[in-house]
Order: structure tokens, then sequence, then C-alpha cells
């Protein structure tokens, strides 16, 4: 397994919001995160990160305990996230935004141009507009900016929340085609939280259902794709 979360619990100041949750993600494999408003999905990927600090349970990556670990940490390890919000820097252009984004690689420049050629290939709008500022772009290009600059150091393992948050439905498509091809080619594993469920459903090989800061149900993403009306629709019912 590549992430494996144990009896995870976690809130903010004295409100538990996630209920001692377990869960895995397997390597090379896309798993996806559905549920309602408020059950606890974006909480628990930023517990894994380490944005919210865990009050119980275990986070391990690759055999590795990373329970607790700060986001920077979690980056050298290997793991990549990608925000709901927008993280872009307006005021820089897309080249300085993705060369941030190789801040790993220290002064290495040869590392970071080779990086940002490769985000480049998988990005031709970008290169287009690499001297462009960020702030000017749509909101799809600054997508393509976050996943670019997560992108530069190769992630093993990439967090991604609530991604297609607006998006138009062409270019969610197309960054979760992107997605989807790194982990078929490049063997990099996706742990997705997002409220378009048809489309995690499309990609996802397994899939995970929250509800109240609980797993409500799991299994294949194959099991769920013809029933997704009648899961959602259980969202209503307290």
């Amino acid at each position: 397994m590549s992430l494996q979360a144990r009896d995870v619990v976690s809130g903010y100041g004295k409100i538990e919001i996630v209920h001692g949750v377990s869960l895995e993600a397997e390597k090379s494999k896309i798993t996806g995160i559905i549920g309602p408003n408020g059950s606890g999905k974006s909480t628990f990927l930023k517990t894994l990160y380490g944005f919210v600090k865990p009050w119980g349970g275990s986070v391990a990556f690759d055999g590795k305990d990373m329970t607790g670990g700060d986001p920077s940490g979690m980056l050298r390890s290997g793991i990549g996230y990608l925000m709901q919000r927008r993280s872009t820097f307006p005021y820089l252009t897309v080249h300085q935004n993705l060369k941030l984004g190789g801040w790993l690689f220290g002064r290495d420049e040869q590392k970071k141009h080779k990086a940002e050629e490769e985000v480049y290939e998988n990005f031709p709008q970008l290169r287009a507009r690499k001297n462009t500022l960020a702030g000017s772009l749509s909101g799809g290009e600054q997508r393509m900016i976050e996943l670019g600059r997560v992108l530069m150091t190769k992630p093993k393992l990439i967090l991604v929340d609530e991604f297609s948050t607006g998006l138009s439905p062409k270019i969610f498509k197309m960054l979760y085609a992107k997605l989807t091809q790194m982990s078929s080619e490049q063997k990099t594993t996706i742990l997705a939280v997002d409220q378009n469920v048809v489309e995690v459903a499309n990609v996802a090989d397994y899939m995970y259902v929250f509800r109240l800061g609980k797993i409500q149900m799991e299994g294949p993403a194959s099991d769920f794709r013809g029933r997704l009306e009648q899961v959602t629709a259980s969202w209503l019912h307290v």
C-alpha cells in the first residue's frame, strides 16, 4: 500500500470533525472520496498532509510513519497536494510560479529547468503563456499552473482536494485525464476528494463515501458507477 490511515481523529478547536477514519490508497491507483458537504472529506485530507494535526490514529506512507508531519516534510517524502482554493501567485509569471514548485532542488537550476520543460510538454498552453502574469489567466489555466507546480518534483502520491471547484466540465475532465495518465504511466498514486461524484467514479479504481465524519461505505469504483443516484440520495437523510 502507498498510503495507510488508521483510526484518524481530527477537528478544529474543540469540535471533532473526523471520527476514527481508516483508509488505504493503493500504489499507482486512483482512490476517490465522495460525500455531502460537511462530511469531513477535506478535513481528513488536510489532516493527512499536516495542515490539521490529528488528535488520534496514524498515517503511514510507503511503510514510513508520517503521523502529524508538517506539509514541507510531506513534500520532501514525495507527497504533493492540490488545494481547493486557488494557490497561484497572481503577480508572478507562469514561469516564476512553476519555478517555485522546484524549491526542493535548491540552487540546481538545471533540474528546475528540466522539470519545467516536462510540465510544458504536458501543458503546451502554459508554454505559450510562460511570461504572462498568472493572475491574468483563466481559472482553468491557473489550475494547470497549480498541477504543473505539484508535478515539478515528480510526487509519488498526490492528494487532490475539490480540484473541480469553479472549473468548466471540459477543463475539469482534461485535468483529471492528466491525473489518470500519470497514475497509469508514471505509477503515481492519487487520492482525490471531489463533489463531482460522476467524474470521480469514472476515473477512480476504488471509492470511499464519507458521511458525518465517518466512512459510510467503500468498494471498487465499478460497484458505484451504476448506483450513484441511490448513494447521493441517502445523503439527504441524517
